[in-house]
């Protein structure tokens, strides 16, 4: 990174990276799908993966050969966060290594924020297993105007922490909130869980966040 800016913030994304959710997310997507008349393609689900809810639905509709109205959006949204909820309630499984990276970033004396296309209602489900003390701040899908993979997001999150994007080294699972941390300006360190993300400059690759050390995290950041 260019002279005068050093590390200041760590910007998590939410499904696929801190908590294995996006296999929740793939029941109730294809029992959505199921509900208006087709079985949800493996292409297009990998399609929403990292998607805000309204891009994902728009996918949806237009692969169950549904209109893309705004009756149809919001009649979606409503049925997804529902069944969503419903099963967050049953408990979210976490993605390996992910708490400890938490608590590692914390113990860096780092700022760190939530940046997720997940919606406020679901997010707030979510960081009673997260623990809302290891964020100072959260960025949800309907509190900026565009989400992922628009900067938006990112942008939002380290203004909200006080620093610039540049300073915040972003952790993602999916080729969507990638482009979005890098597009913001954000250094990237990439942990796939569903998909794989193609190499790009300002990004680095790892297999998983089991075994992150500080010094991974300053190499990502530096990279």
């Amino acid at each position: 990174m260019s002279s005068g800016i050093h590390l200041q913030g760590v910007l998590w994304d939410m499904d696929g990276t801190l908590l294995d959710s996006e296999k929740i997310w793939d029941v109730a997507i294809g029992e959505y799908s199921r509900n208006l008349g087709t079985e949800l393609s493996a292409e297009v689900r990998e399609s929403t993966l990292g998607n805000s809810m309204w891009d994902a639905l728009r996918k949806v509709l237009a692969h169950a050969s549904v209109e893309v109205t705004d009756e149809h959006l919001n009649e979606g949204r409503e049925w997804l966060t529902t069944r969503v909820g419903d099963l967050f309630a049953k408990g979210i499984p976490w993605r390996p290594g992910a708490k400890d990276a938490l608590a590692l970033v914390r113990e860096m004396g780092l700022s760190t924020g939530l940046v997720t296309n997940t919606e406020r209602g679901l997010v707030e489900r979510a960081l009673d297993t997260l623990g809302r003390e290891y964020f100072d701040i959260t960025v949800t899908g309907d509190e900026v105007e565009v989400g992922k993979p628009h900067p938006a997001p990112y942008l939002r999150g380290a203004a909200l922490l006080g620093v610039d994007a540049g300073a915040c080294l972003a952790v993602e699972d999916s080729p969507t909130g990638s482009l979005s941390a890098h597009t913001a300006g954000c250094p990237v360190l990439v942990v796939p869980s569903e998909i794989a993300v193609p190499t790009a400059p300002g990004y680095t690759i790892r297999d998983g966040l089991v075994g992150l050390t500080a010094d991974d995290v300053r190499r990502a950041w530096a990279a």
